[in-house]
């Protein structure tokens, strides 16, 4: 949505922005009746902190299943809350994020899991001990019962972001071959999608790297566009 970031209180008269706070009170005296001071601006993002730190307490107390179920919500609270584009700026598609929502999914599968392997409960450990810094474990450690997870999860994240690309471009005018390459990159996350994610977890990489090699264009480099649009002119998916 288009909002008015920088705001004025009426009450005191403090200045503040809401890009920067997430809220609408005012920090000096809390009213909530202000102004806004600037033009209205593309803002889908939201101050939000990604904590585990709950979760992580009772990891050597809970089951598995309860612990997946806990992770999941918390994720999930925090993916609903954000958004890419912060006061007309294109945000990169980060880490935290990706860590976030890729827990969801894998959550998802640990949670209807009666028992773990070794490699898929020291993968899920490893998502929960660092995700919320922005950690995860490497491609090659992702166990092929979970790669599923991994695949649906950079499927929704990108899917997402193409969202929020296609918000913050619309007080621009892109060419047709960013609009093309923007269509391309859709119909490549629907296919990851019909197939649920499983994918090797090279192949769910190789769209995350074309995704940000296209927004990196989109934001001025041209070279980064050309990269981006090769990658996913020649994509394919891998089973």
């Amino acid at each position: 949505m288009k909002i008015r970031g920088k705001r004025e209180c009426k009450q005191c008269g403090t200045r503040w922005s809401y890009y920067e706070t997430g809220s609408i009170g005012c920090p000096a005296c809390g009213s909530l009746h202000s102004v806004g001071t600037d033009e209205r601006t593309e803002h889908t993002d939201s101050q939000v902190t990604f904590d585990l730190t709950a979760v992580r307490a009772d990891i050597d107390n809970d089951a598995h299943t309860e612990l997946a179920d806990r992770a999941r919500e918390a994720c999930r609270t925090y993916v609903r809350q954000r958004g890419f584009v912060n006061g007309g700026r294109l945000r990169d598609l980060d880490e935290e994020y990706l860590a976030a929502i890729e827990l969801v999914h894998v959550a998802d599968i640990i949670s209807r899991k009666r028992s773990l392997t070794e490699p898929e409960e020291l993968y899920f450990l490893s998502l929960l001990r660092s995700g919320d810094r922005g950690e995860r474990p490497p491609v090659a450690e992702v166990p092929r019962s979970l790669r599923a997870g991994r695949g649906l999860a950079y499927a929704n994240a990108v899917d997402e972001y193409r969202r929020d690309i296609r918000k913050w471009a619309d007080d621009r005018e892109l060419t047709q071959s960013e609009r093309s390459t923007l269509e391309l990159l859709g119909d490549h996350v629907r296919r990851l999608r019909m197939l649920d994610g499983n994918v090797t977890a090279e192949t769910a990489e190789r769209l995350l790297e074309a995704t940000r090699a296209l927004a990196n264009g989109l934001r001025g480099d041209e070279s980064e566009f050309t990269r981006g649009q090769d990658r996913l002119e020649n994509f394919t998916l891998e089973t």
